[in-house]
């Protein structure tokens, strides 16, 4: 009897192929950021980083953060734009959709404020492909006792 390979994603590398799927939605000049929240194998909500609903996005209007040389990680405040993990978050939220106890799959390592977010959200896992210069969100993401999961590519 023939054995079947399987050669399926693991289910952290099958919804982190969603997260940047879902980054090509981004608007950023900067850098394309996805993030899938996902409970119980079920994904809840989806979130890229782009402008609020009905204001212009930088692709459109120039990108605030290069206008000022502000450099990567931060002044996060100075943006026109939602990070990828806080439109997944409010997208849950708008749905009506608990995301307590979940897991979120994000493109990059959060920043500082969606680090707080995501703590307050109760999400209990974080996976990222990629790093952020952030050691703020490391620290406090660490003493809430929420460990990044970096996935191999």
């Amino acid at each position: 009897m023939a054995h079947k390979i399987d050669n399926r994603p693991s289910w952290d590398e099958y919804f982190m192929e969603m997260a940047e799927l879902t980054s090509h939605r981004s608007t950023c000049l900067r850098r394309q950021v996805g993030a899938v929240i996902v409970k119980d194998k079920h994904i809840i909500a989806t979130g890229y980083n782009g402008a609020p609903r009905g204001v212009a996005h930088c692709d459109e209007v120039g990108c605030l953060r290069e206008q000022l040389n502000v450099p990567s990680g931060e002044r996060h405040e100075l943006c026109r734009a939602l990070h990828a993990e806080q439109n997944a978050i409010i997208q849950a939220a708008t749905l009506g959709q608990s995301i307590e106890d979940s897991t979120i799959y994000v493109t990059n390592q959060p920043c500082s404020i969606c680090a707080k977010m995501i703590i307050n959200a109760g999400i209990k896992r974080i996976v990222v492909s990629e790093g952020y210069p952030d050691e703020l969100a490391v620290k406090i993401l660490d003493e809430a006792g929420l460990k990044i999961v970096m996935l191999e590519k």
